[in-house]
C-alpha cells in the first residue's frame, strides 16, 4: 500500500509525509453541550457517551484553550523534543455555538505558539455554510480537519442510541462540506445493538461512498454514567460485544471492503479501566491490537480496498 507497505493507509504515515515531522493532537474541552443533550432535539445525549473517557487530566472546560493547549504541549514536549501541535476540539459538539464564538475560540487556539492546525469534532446537524466557509477560509493557512460522529449507516440505529439525527442528514452535511480545503473525518462505532454481521460489513461500503479523507473506527465499549451502561445491565442479552479476538477478525475483513483512499486513524476505542464496564480485553494496548490486526491481514492475504467496489 502507499506509504509505510502496510496493508491500509495509517495516519501517522499520512501525518509525517504531509508535515516532514511529528505532530501531535492536544485535546481540549471548551464545555459545549450537544442538541440531543440540552433538549434542542432531545435529552440525555447518545445512549453510550459519557466525555470522560476520553478527555485528559489537562482538559478542563474551566481553563481557557490558551491553558489548556500550553499544559498539553507542556504535558507531551516532555516525551518528544521537536514537534508541532494540532489543536482538538474533542469533547462534545464543537460548532454548536455561533460563528462569532467560534471565531473566537479557534483562533486563541490557532494563536498559540506551534499550533499548526485545527481538528474539530462535531455532529453532522451542527455545522452551517458560514462555518463551513470560516473553515475553508483558515485551511488556506492552516491544516483543518472536521470530523463528523456518523456512528451507524443505519437509521433504526441512529434513533435507538438517540442520535436525533439520520444518515440522510449526515450524507447531506458531507456534500456540503467535500472539496472546501479542509480535510473531512468520520467515526463510525462497531457493533451497536442489533447490527448484524452482514450490516456492519455494509458500514464500509456506505462509509467508502461518502467524500472522507480519514476513519476512526471504534469497538462499541460499555462506559460507567452512561444510559447505555444502565441498558446493558438490565438487558445484557440484547448486547453481542466483540472479543479481542472476534473484533480482530472482523476488522481484517471490514478493512478490505473500504474504499482504499482513506486514511484509517484508529481501530478501537481506548475507554480508562476505571470507567469501563465491558468488554474487558485484558488490558490489551492499542499498538498491540494494531499489531495483531496487522498479522491477520497477512494470514488472510487482504488489505485495504480489496474487495472495495465502486
Amino acid at each position: 500500500m502507499q506509504f509505510t507497505g502496510k496493508r491500509y493507509l495509517d495516519y501517522s504515515s499520512f501525518i509525517k509525509s504531509t508535515f516532514g515531522e511529528r505532530v501531535q493532537k492536544i485535546s481540549l474541552d471548551i464545555g459545549f453541550s450537544c442538541p440531543n443533550r440540552d433538549g434542542t432535539k432531545g435529552y440525555g445525549g447518545c445512549t453510550y457517551c459519557n466525555n470522560n473517557t476520553f478527555n485528559p487530566d489537562y482538559c478542563e472546560p474551566t481553563k481557557s484553550i490558551k491553558e489548556q493547549l500550553e499544559q498539553g504541549i507542556s504535558f507531551f514536549g516532555k516525551k518528544y523534543k521537536a514537534q508541532k501541535y494540532l489543536a482538538y476540539f474533542q469533547a462534545y459538539t464543537n460548532t454548536y455555538s455561533d460563528l462569532d464564538s467560534l471565531k473566537k475560540m479557534y483562533n486563541e487556539a490557532l494563536n498559540v505558539e506551534g499550533v499548526i492546525g485545527l481538528v474539530i469534532g462535531t455532529r453532522p446537524d451542527c455545522i452551517s455554510e458560514e462555518i463551513i466557509d470560516y473553515l475553508s477560509f483558515l485551511s488556506k493557512k492552516h491544516f483543518i480537519s472536521l470530523e463528523f460522529g456518523v456512528e451507524s449507516t443505519l437509521n433504526r440505529t441512529l434513533e435507538k442510541v438517540n442520535r436525533c439525527h439520520t444518515f440522510e442528514e449526515t450524507k447531506a452535511t458531507y456534500e456540503k462540506c467535500k472539496n472546501k480545503g479542509f480535510h473531512l473525518g468520520a467515526h463510525l462505532i462497531l457493533g451497536l445493538p442489533e447490527e448484524s454481521k452482514s450490516e456492519l460489513l455494509n458500514h464500509a461500503s456506505e462509509i467508502s461512498k461518502l467524500p472522507i479523507d480519514t476513519l476512526k473506527l471504534h469497538h462499541l465499549q460499555i462506559v460507567k454514567n452512561s444510559v447505555m451502561a444502565v441498558q446493558h445491565k438490565r438487558n445484557p442479552e440484547n448486547f453481542n460485544l466483540f472479543t479481542s479476538d472476534s473484533y480482530i477478525d472482523f476488522i481484517s475483513d471490514f478493512v478490505g471492503q473500504l474504499r482504499p483512499n482513506i486514511i484509517i486513524e484508529r481501530f478501537i476505542s481506548e475507554t480508562p479501566q476505571d470507567l469501563l464496564i465491558a468488554p474487558k480485553w485484558n488490558n490489551l494496548k492499542n499498538f498491540e491490537i494494531v499489531a495483531k490486526i496487522d498479522k491477520k491481514l497477512t494470514e488472510k492475504n487482504t488489505w485495504q480496498g480489496k474487495h472495495y467496489i465502486l
